[in-house]
């Protein structure tokens, strides 16, 4: 009797045990764990389903990102992050990426880079901006001064990237009204250079549109060369680029001002951020600079980027001449006869003499 009843209490004891693991089964979410893994994983690795947007602007606070129209905050996946590369920054804006949720998970290809030697560390590429039509090369008169040196930089670094450069001159008014704080001798010479820089460099084919936030003067023609186009603004501090996109957009971006002492532009514009055009397309401000070190660039090439220099240098005795202090050297002579331009032959010596120079971390 005994024996049976312990039998029966242990039938039951098995029973209650099958049915207390199996209701812990069904709360427990353990046994799915694989597979919702394994179809997350399937879905990063087939990234071309996954949503496409556009990186409108990078913050300490995250990436935004628009979506067909919707704006929506996000962050990059760990994995990312975790790359090695010589890139200072993963991503940039313009990039057009892949998203799960609200993580970057991959970055497409892209079609144009403007980047630069990060000033930090030369042996790191900083990238600009990415996938543009253009690059609205910056530049202005008297406040601050016209730099060829500066503007030379910005047309390999737009060649190199797979850009079109436009060159855009401000302030234009100031050389018929220019400021009492400017000595007059140096308004003429300032005067001088602009008139052989516009002289010169109309020859290389690239466009050049002298324009006055003041007055209005090539406003409207900027405005057609960049409609239907994305073209990225940069250039030196001061030189009015926030100006010119709250002319061509109607924005109300932040402008600054010229420190009087130096006749130098102060930085307005901290982060770039990607601007919708009303006539279509979208622009880009970007943060001025001081000094532009073009990325990963050879002497040969830089021989190759200045084509009046290059064609000339193929009547050269030797066909490893620098072009610059070498005996009978063909482009020396076009320089003092007047075929090459005395201020592209400067600038071409200048960007020759610091890619020859090793960069070594400040």
């Amino acid at each position: 009797m005994s024996q049976e009843w312990e039998d029966h209490f242990q039938k039951d004891e098995r029973k209650l045990y099958r049915k207390i693991r199996k209701e812990a089964s069904q709360k427990d979410r353990s046994k799915f764990k694989k597979t919702d893994q394994d179809q997350i994983k399937n879905r990063l690795t087939d990234q071309d389903l996954l949503p496409r947007g556009r990186i409108l602007k990078i913050t300490p606070e995250g990436i935004l990102v628009d979506i067909e129209g919707k704006r929506l905050v996000c962050s990059l996946k760990g994995s990312l992050k975790q790359e090695t590369s010589r890139l200072k920054n993963l991503i940039a804006i313009g990039d057009f990426v892949r998203l799960y949720e609200t993580t970057i998970v991959s970055i497409d290809k892209r079609t144009s880079i403007l980047s630069r030697a990060d000033n930090l560390s030369r042996n790191k590429e900083q990238l600009i901006a990415v996938n543009i039509d253009q690059l609205i090369i910056s530049t202005s008169i008297l406040l601050p001064p016209l730099k060829p040196f500066l503007v030379d930089r910005y047309i390999i670094a737009a060649q190199k990237g797979n850009l079109s450069p436009i060159i855009v001159i401000n302030k234009t008014d100031l050389l018929s009204s220019p400021p009492d704080l400017i000595d007059k001798v140096k308004v003429e010479e300032e005067k001088a250079l602009y008139e052989k820089f516009v002289n010169n460099y109309k020859k290389l084919n690239i466009p050049l549109i002298a324009v006055s936030c003041t007055t209005g003067e090539g406003i409207d023609t900027l405005k057609n060369a960049m409609r239907g186009k994305t073209s990225v603004f940069s250039g030196q501090s001061g030189v009015g680029k926030s100006s010119l996109i709250n002319a061509v957009t109607g924005t109300d971006l932040r402008t600054g001002f010229i420190v009087d002492r130096t006749s130098k532009g102060a930085h307005t514009t901290t982060s770039a951020e990607l601007l919708p055009l009303e006539g279509g397309g979208f622009c880009i401000d970007t943060p001025g600079i001081k000094s532009f070190g073009i990325w990963l660039i050879s002497r040969s090439e830089v021989r190759d980027y200045f084509s009046e220099i290059a064609e000339s240098g193929q009547m050269c005795q030797y066909p490893d001449c620098l072009h610059m202090q070498e005996p009978n050297c063909a482009v020396i002579k076009a320089v003092e006869t007047g075929e090459i331009s005395a201020l592209r032959f400067a600038s071409y010596c200048a960007l020759m003499e610091s890619v020859t120079k090793k960069h070594q971390n400040r």
